[in-house]
């Protein structure tokens, strides 16, 4: 039998309440101990499932702090089991005192994660939505929170559900063929063999494709400004952050160092993690020793950003150091932003020059905000952010990626196997494969060690 459990449910420290969640067999019977109801004629063994008993606890037979306490009989609670959530006020020294009288009690402190986890093992939920709590409590924007919600809501295991239904019709009647011939089963055809087949993988495919979207949203992405001296970047960054982060002045070499700001982009849900980083120019052996520096850290930052501002001065012709930029951002996830607009003549914008190593140009001006929403549009498309629906099932984890990627390569195994001649037994084994992977996914056959992985990054009281 499972011990009975606590934890603090809340952020610690001031606020307007504090929540104590207790879980297990001995839920009622711990709380009794240290509960004691306002209205006499109440009792806390008796109290039905979404009910609610105003009192007081104790700590060592003294009075402590007016409490709230909600009840949720087993198995109609978060966890599957009995459930007693205690709202005290906020502030460290009542939390820990209610904490202190639950281990007198006879509770344990919870493990992290452990009240999702018992859902799990209780049926409450699949592995795909036990991921989606810390996604949903870890969600900075609206977008981002509207996914995980989705995914809580079981958008995801269902999607997947569909997969795996369709596959295991198809496999019991592959298995059917093989193992008994005598019973006269017919044939899969190669064309609804391969019909089926390629279907699921095109769902599949689907799934990956939004994930990397899926994750901006959800974690954000680290942007990096890169341009040369005195085009803009320090301007774009403040503009972007709603106040001077970063010092502006018309001296060459004024950012020497790698600056860093968290901002959320307009109303796309993204949040950027800025880094505005030293002018890119060719110092020379004999230059700036300091400056050389920062210029190497900036190229570093543009190999490991998931996203890059290429900043140019739209009111100059493109300098050797400007296309040196152009040609490293080619391939990448990379946005050429023409600053200055103000100042530039009709011939003076470089557009036509850095289309072939952009997917995507803006003319702005910083000072302004002049084209920032164009700049906030340009973001969203590139990132695959303004294509996705936060209702749909997503991803929300590298390991269901890899997983749904499995999967999706085994079906592909099993197309290719009939396309190249081979019989319906090598197309079985990799449906088999695939089929395993989406258990996996789903957590229907997970290991200890994917469980462990999983609720490793959980918090406690959650």
């Amino acid at each position: 039998m499972s011990s009975t459990i606590c934890a603090l449910a809340t952020p610690p420290g001031a606020g307007g309440i504090a929540v104590v969640r207790v879980s297990g067999p001995e839920a009622y019977a711990v709380v009794g101990e240290i509960f004691t109801p306002r209205n006499s004629a109440k009792q806390v063994a008796e109290a039905k499932g979404y009910t609610a008993m105003l009192g007081h606890y104790h700590l060592r037979g003294e009075e402590m702090d007016e409490t709230i306490a909600l009840f949720f009989r087993a198995p109609h609670s978060y966890t599957g089991e009995d459930v007693i959530e205690l709202s005290v006020h906020g502030g460290n020294a009542m939390a820990q005192g209610l904490l202190e009288a639950l281990y007198l009690a006879g509770a344990a402190p919870a493990g992290p994660g452990e009240f999702t986890r018992r859902a799990l093992e209780n049926g409450r939920m699949s592995l795909t939505q036990a991921e989606a709590v810390m996604e949903i409590i870890s969600a900075e924007g609206r977008q981002g929170a509207a996914l995980a919600k989705s995914a809580l809501d079981g958008a995801l295991a269902r999607r997947i559900a569909g997969i795996q239904a369709a596959l295991q019709t198809l496999a019991a009647h592959l298995t059917a063929w093989i193992d008994y011939p005598e019973e006269d089963v017919p044939e899969v055809s190669q064309a609804e063999l391969i019909a089926t087949l390629s279907e699921q993988r095109d769902t599949l495919d689907q799934l990956i494709a939004g994930y990397g979207a899926g994750a901006v949203l959800r974690r954000g992405v680290d942007c990096v400004l890169l341009g040369r001296p005195n085009v803009g970047k320090s301007t774009l960054l403040n503009l972007l952050a709603g106040f001077d982060r970063a010092i502006v002045t018309p001296i060459a070499g004024t950012t020497r160092d790698v600056l860093e700001q968290a901002v959320m982009l307009g109303d796309t849900g993204i949040r950027l993690n800025l880094f505005d980083t030293a002018g890119v120019r060719e110092v020379g052996a004999d230059g700036d020793a300091i400056e050389a520096e920062g210029i190497r850290r900036s190229w570093r930052k543009l190999d490991e950003a998931g996203l890059v501002l290429a900043v140019f001065d739209a009111a100059q012709p493109l300098s050797d150091d400007d296309l040196e930029l152009a040609r490293r951002c080619q391939g990448r996830p990379a946005i050429a932003v023409l600053n200055k607009q103000d100042l530039a003549g009709e011939t003076d914008v470089p557009r036509g020059t850095l289309e072939p190593y952009f997917k995507k140009i803006v003319p702005m001006c910083a000072r302004d905000a002049v084209g920032l929403q164009a700049l906030t549009d340009a973001v969203a498309d590139l990132l695959g952010t303004a294509q996705l629906d936060p209702e749909a099932a997503q991803l929300c984890s590298a390991r269901q990626l890899a997983a749904a990627t499995r999967a999706r390569d085994a079906l592909a195994e099993a197309i290719a196997a009939r396309q190249n001649g081979f019989g319906l037994d090598a197309a079985a084994v990799c449906l088999t494969d695939a089929l395993q992977a989406l258990f996996d996914l789903t957590g229907e056959n997970a290991s200890d060690a994917t469980i462990e992985e999983v609720f490793e990054t959980f918090c406690v009281g959650k």
